[in-house]
This record gives C-alpha cells, sequence and structure tokens, in this order.
C-alpha cells in the first residue's frame, strides 16, 4: 500500500491570486487565471523562497528571524468556510482578495481540517503538500475594517478554524482557473496521544 493514497475528493479552483507586497498592517491579493509555480513556490508572490524567516507562528521551536524551510508558499482557502465566515459575520460574501489566499476551492466544506502532508494534484501534475491549517490573523481583519468599516474586527473570531491551511509545492507547474485538483491523503490512522500528553 503507498503511504499517500488517493482520495474520491475533487476540488475545483474557483478564484486564484497572487500577494505582490508585503504590507504591516494590511494585506491584499491581486486577483489572476493562472499561477505559475516553481519550486520557490509562486512567481511574483510576496511569499515566495523555499525558505523564510521564523516568526510567532513557530517561538516555541525557533527564535524569532531563524532561517527555517518556507512551508508557506501558498495560503488556500475553501469557497464553502468563506461563506461560513461570510454568514457568522453578517456579510454578503468574504472577498478572498482581503484574506491574502492565493487559492480558493470548492467541493470540500471541512477543508482547513484536511490532514497535514496531504496533497493536492491538478491534472497535468502539478502538486502542492498540505503543511497545516492556518490561523486567522490580525492583517485580515484590517483589511476588512478598511473596506467595510465595523465589520473587520469580529474576523478573527468567526474565521477560527475556517482560515484554510498553507503549502509548498512538491512539483512546479501552471495552476489554472477551473482545474480539479485531487486530494490525497497519508494512509495512517488518527493519532492516539498519550494520557500524559499536555500543551505547554
Amino acid at each position: 500500500m503507498p503511504a499517500l493514497v488517493a482520495t474520491n475528493v475533487s476540488l475545483t479552483i474557483t478564484w486564484l491570486g497572487v500577494v505582490t507586497h508585503r504590507h504591516e498592517i494590511e494585506i491584499e491579493t491581486e486577483p489572476r487565471q493562472i499561477l505559475q509555480l516553481d519550486w520557490d513556490g509562486v512567481a511574483d508572490a510576496a511569499h515566495r523562497g523555499r525558505i523564510r524567516s521564523s516568526d510567532s507562528r513557530v517561538l516555541q521551536q525557533h527564535s524569532r528571524g531563524t532561517d527555517i524551510i518556507n512551508v508557506r508558499q501558498l495560503s488556500i482557502v475553501s469557497q464553502e468556510e468563506l461563506e461560513q465566515i461570510a454568514r457568522d459575520m453578517g456579510l454578503a460574501h468574504i472577498n478572498p482578495q482581503w484574506l491574502g489566499a492565493t487559492m480558493v476551492v470548492s467541493g470540500c466544506p471541512d477543508f482547513s481540517h484536511i490532514p497535514p502532508s496531504s496533497r493536492l494534484q491538478a491534472p497535468q501534475g502539478t502538486t502542492l503538500v498540505v503543511d497545516m491549517q492556518n490561523y486567522p490573523c490580525h492583517q485580515v481583519g484590517m483589511t476588512i475594517e478598511r473596506d467595510l468599516p465595523g465589520q473587520g474586527k469580529s474576523f478573527k473570531v468567526h474565521a477560527k478554524g475556517k482560515r484554510g491551511v498553507t503549502a509548498w509545492v512538491e512539483r512546479p507547474g501552471d495552476l489554472v482557473l477551473g482545474d480539479v485538483l485531487r486530494l490525497h491523503c497519508p494512509e495512517q490512522r488518527a493519532w492516539q496521544a498519550d494520557g500524559q500528553m499536555r500543551f505547554l
């Protein structure tokens, strides 16, 4: 049995974008029809590169500013989860541009909780490796607040567990709006944590 197994879950790309500039306060993505991916991630993206500086997400493992492998080349969110966030916030919709998202996919309502190390593979072979669940950040709330005053502050609360995943490029190639990605998951049972384990 292979370590990674194709599932019957297919995800359609409904939106693509690139963050071309890093901003300290706000974050926004430019929509695209096609993404060109190489080993460093998305062409022209601010988050491209095989190495990045560690930040607050990994302070228990590395001091801030340490060079580490970049497993956050792409940010992927699901259409279904965005619609749920919008309903919970009382909005007509959530614009993917506000999120700094690279890609929006449809076809997997619980997308943010797919197993780490899962693969998303396009028909032409372009393949992404899922790192882990992404977490809501204050920048998105501030971007929403800029466009919809009074609405951005509740984003982090309503987006918890629905913010999508981060991923990196395992096999370069193009991704095109409308491509259908096949989900491949690790062939293993769920981890049974020892009763003594506690998060520090």
